[in-house]
C-alpha cells in the first residue's frame, strides 16, 4: 500500500472540500454533455449517463488526493481519462482535473512519480490528437487533418507539460528552502557548539587558576600561622583578591551562556604584570624576560591567547612543579610572538599527570585558534611550555 503524505488536518479539509465542490460541478457539465449528445453518432441514454458519472467520479478522486497521494491521483486521472475515451466523450472542463494532478506529482511525489508524471504528460500530449483526429475515422487523413493533428499535439503538450514544469519548479524551490534550513539550523549548532567549547575553556582557566593560588595560600598560611601572623595576613589577603576576580569572571562566564551575549572585556597584555604578581603572591618564583618588546599594538585575539597560555602554564607549575623558580621568556617579533615557561618536575610522573588533564588541551586550542602551535613536554629534568603565535606585520 502506497504511504499517505503528511498533511495538517486544515490541508486535508482544504482539498476534500475543494474535491466535493469540483465533483458536484462536474457531475453537472458530463451530465449536461450527455444530455446534447455532444459526440455524433454516440447515443444519448443510460450508458451515457454512467459514463459521465464514471467519469466525473474518477476525476474527482484524482482531485482529492492529489497532495495526500500523488502516485494514486495519477492513477485515477488516468483512469478517468480511459473511461472518457471508452464512452466516446469530447474533453469537458472536467479535465482540468488532470493538470491540477500533474502539478502536484511533479511538486509533492516520489522521484519515480515525479517521472511518471513526465512520462504521462508526453503520452497525454500524443493521446489527445490521436483520439480526436482519429475517432470514427473511415478516410486517409488529409493534408488539414495532420496539421489540425500537429497543432493539436503542440497544444495539448503545452498545456499538459506547463502543469508538470509547474509543480517541478515548486518542488526544486521547496527543496532549496528546506536546504537552507537545515544548513541554518546546522550553522546555529556550530556556532553554539563553538560557544560551548570557549566558555568551557575560560571556565577552566578562570577557577584552575584561581582554585591553585587559593589552595597554595591557605596551605602556606597555616604552615607559618604561628610563627609569622602577618605572613598569614598577607595570604588571606592574596586569597581574597583572587577568589573575587575568580567570581567576577565566573559571573560574565555564566551571563554569557544564559543571554548568548557577545564577549565580555578579556585580559589584555596590561594584566600580564598582575598575573605574575599573584602568582609570586601564591609561592612561585617567577622570572620574566621579554625579548624583544612588543613592535606595536597586538591584535587582542593575541594578546588573550598569550595570557591564558601564560595562566595554564603558569598554575599547572605552582600544581606539578617541583622547584617554585619558573622561568617565563617572552619574544615578540614583527610577524610572531614566541613565548616558553620552564619549571622544575616534581617527579617523574608529574608531566604526565599534568598531560592528562584539561589545561594542555585548553593551550593547545587557544594556540590553533590564533594559527599558531603549542608543545608541552618534559626536557632535561623541567617541563616546558613552548608556543609560537603570529600576529602579522604592524601597520
Amino acid at each position: 500500500m502506497l504511504p499517505l503524505r503528511p498533511l495538517q488536518r486544515y490541508q486535508l479539509l482544504t482539498d476534500f472540500g475543494i474535491a466535493a465542490v469540483f465533483g458536484l460541478l462536474a457531475v453537472a457539465v458530463e451530465l449536461a454533455g450527455s444530455r446534447s449528445g455532444a459526440l455524433i453518432g454516440a447515443d444519448v441514454g443510460a450508458a451515457n449517463g454512467v459514463g459521465a458519472v464514471l467519469v466525473a467520479v474518477a476525476l474527482t478522486a484524482a482531485v482529492a488526493m492529489r497532495r495526500l497521494q500523488p502516485a494514486i491521483a495519477l492513477i485515477l486521472a488516468w483512469v478517468g481519462a480511459v473511461l472518457q475515451m471508452a464512452f466516446g466523450r469530447q474533453p469537458s472542463p472536467t479535465d482540468l482535473a488532470i493538470f491540477a494532478v500533474l502539478y502536484t506529482t511533479a511538486a509533492y511525489g516520489t522521484r519515480r512519480v515525479f517521472w511518471v508524471g513526465f512520462a504521462s504528460a508526453i503520452a497525454g500530449a500524443v493521446v489527445v490528437p490521436v483520439y480526436l483526429i482519429g475517432r470514427g475515422l473511415t478516410e486517409p487523413l488529409t493534408a488539414s487533418d495532420w496539421f489540425a493533428a500537429g497543432a493539436l499535439l503542440l497544444a495539448s503538450g503545452f498545456a499538459l507539460m506547463l502543469a508538470w514544469v509547474s509543480g517541478a519548479l515548486v518542488r526544486t524551490a521547496t527543496r532549496a528552502a528546506a536546504n537552507s534550513r537545515a544548513q541554518r539550523a546546522a550553522e546555529a549548532e556550530t556556532i553554539a557548539e563553538q560557544q560551548r567549547v570557549r566558555i568551557a575553556r575560560d571556565m577552566h582557566d578562570v577557577v584552575a587558576h584561581s582554585l591553585a593560588v587559593v589552595i597554595a595560600q591557605a596551605d602556606g598560611a597555616r604552615y607559618v600561622a604561628a610563627a609569622d601572623p602577618q605572613a598569614t595576613a598577607a595570604a588571606l589577603s592574596t586569597i581574597s583578591s583572587t577568589a573575587r576576580a575568580a567570581l567576577s569572571d565566573v559571573r560574565l562566564l555564566l551571563t554569557q551562556l544564559r543571554h548568548s551575549q557577545a564577549e565580555g572585556p578579556q585580559p589584555t597584555l596590561a594584566d600580564i604584570d598582575t598575573l605574575f604578581a599573584r602568582m609570586r603572591a601564591a609561592g612561585l618564583d617567577v622570572a620574566v624576560e621579554v625579548d624583544p618588546t612588543p613592535p606595536g599594538e597586538p591584535p587582542a585575539a593575541i594578546q588573550l591567547a598569550v595570557y591564558r597560555i601564560l595562566q595554564e602554564a603558569l598554575t599547572n607549575a605552582l600544581r606539578h612543579g617541583g622547584d617554585p623558580r619558573v622561568r617565563v621568556h617572552l619574544g615578540w617579533w614583527p610577524d610572531r610572538v614566541e613565548l616558553s615557561v620552564r619549571n622544575a618536575r616534581a617527579t617523574a610522573s608529574a608531566p604526565v599527570a599534568a598531560t592528562a588533564g584539561h589545561g594542555l588541551i585548553g593551550m593547545r586550542e587557544r594556540a590553533q585558534l590564533v594559527g599558531g602551535r603549542l608543545s608541552a613536554e618534559p626536557e632535561y629534568g623541567e617541563f616546558v611550555v613552548r608556543a609560537a603565535l603570529p600576529i602579522g606585520r604592524p601597520a
